[in-house]
């Protein structure tokens, strides 16, 4: 695998133009990153767009290596999108404030 940082959203714009998209992983929205897996000729492409870190470009050598890069990305995202979010936590705070009784006030 070879990696590019990539400064312009325009040139991984330019080259998803020219390329065969495979896959699409991540949202800018939620996850704050997007890689668009894509093939042009005989190269295997991640174009990942971020509005975090760095863009970068990574070609990898293989279909095979190609595809194992698909899955971690999608194991990263999910990861990324879940990671500090305890629901449980949130419940208990819910409840905790639908029990909370103001004391009457003494005129």
């Amino acid at each position: 695998m070879e990696e590019i940082e990539v400064s312009s959203w325009a040139t991984l714009d330019a080259l998803k133009k020219a390329a065969d998209i495979i896959d699409t992983v991540g949202d800018l929205h939620e996850a704050h990153q997007v890689s668009i897996f894509c093939v042009i000729e005989d190269d295997y492409l991640e174009l990942c767009y971020t509005d975090s870190t760095t863009n970068y470009l990574r070609r990898y050598e293989d279909n095979e290596e190609f595809e194992e890069a698909i899955e971690e990305r999608k194991e990263e995202i999910e990861e990324g999108l879940y990671s500090g979010q305890d629901y449980e936590d949130d419940e208990d705070d819910l409840e905790e404030e639908l029990d909370f009784e103001e004391e009457p006030e003494d005129y």
